[in-house]
């Protein structure tokens, strides 16, 4: 049986838009390295220690006192282990990749739950995105935007934006049927019931599926460290070319600190909201 050439076809697709499309790749490069760089300077700006109260007073607000006290000495390890700088860098490239998920995300998901025939369509592509392998998203993003921060960012937010969508749809699709047909009957506009009654319901599954995408982003972007994304990645990926255990131990543990206060953040933030939902 002969061969489908779909690589021969990927590729040639591929040229295409690398004739074509040079313009728009350089816009969207250019964008993301502003916000990444942005990011950057705010979390650099202040002195360690002042960050380091900020983020204990934060997350006193979100989680009360197991959180601030978590995230105080975790960062004071950080600082005290001398990752400091790269774990700035990473936060940047992990809050922009999820940013930039939430915002072409949310969008999409309402799509979906408006359209049948979009979430049709979209469905099997997000199932594409989520199973296949994350090293592979590596290869187009180096192809279209060299070697750097904008292809690591590219390849985390195709690799976390699918969470937002899917729980998007979802927390949509389980508002009460009633409480829609409630506000048609008053004479509401489709975005004043969307703003008002869907989406205020739906915001608990929605915050889900934000952490969700941080989570994903943050594991991406320690492997998008292999194209010259910078920060704590890089360090892993140095340890691990070198064989140094303890370095390689020492950049997990901030790697695990990160994803900790990420993920408890979220979760205090989703508990909230689900508890304005009721």
């Amino acid at each position: 049986m002969q061969k489908i050439p779909l690589d021969n076809w990927v590729e040639t697709l591929v040229g295409w838009m690398e004739d074509h499309l040079t313009f728009l790749f350089d816009i969207i490069s250019g964008a993301i390295e502003g916000i990444v760089n942005a990011f950057t300077w705010l979390f650099m700006l202040p002195h360690p220690f002042l960050f380091i109260v900020i983020l204990g007073i934060l997350a006193y607000l979100v989680g009360r006192w197991p959180l601030a006290l978590f995230s105080v000495v975790g960062f004071l390890l950080i600082y005290n282990l001398d990752y400091w700088s790269q774990t700035m860098d990473t936060l940047s490239l992990v809050i922009t990749s999820a940013l930039i998920s939430v915002v072409v995300g949310i969008p999409i998901g309402i799509w979906c739950a408006y359209s049948k025939g979009a979430a049709q369509i979209i469905t099997p592509l997000l199932d594409f995105m989520q199973t296949m392998p994350a090293f592979v998203y590596l290869l187009p993003a180096v192809f279209f935007f060299s070697l750097g921060v904008v292809p690591g960012v590219i390849a985390s937010v195709i690799f976390a934006i699918p969470p937002t969508i899917r729980l998007t749809l979802l927390g949509i699709q389980q508002v009460s049927g009633e409480l829609t047909e409630a506000a048609d009957a008053f004479g509401s506009t489709s975005g004043q019931k969307l703003f008002k009654v869907q989406l205020p319901l739906a915001l608990p599954t929605l915050m889900a599926g934000v952490n969700q995408t941080i989570m994903l982003s943050l594991s991406m972007v320690v492997i998008a460290s292999m194209i010259g994304a910078q920060g704590i990645g890089a360090e892993v990926y140095r340890a691990v070319t070198q064989l140094q255990i303890g370095k390689g131990f020492e950049a997990g543990l901030v790697v695990v600190i990160l994803a900790i206060v990420l993920d408890r953040f979220t979760q205090g933030l989703f508990k909230s909201e689900r508890k304005r939902g009721r």
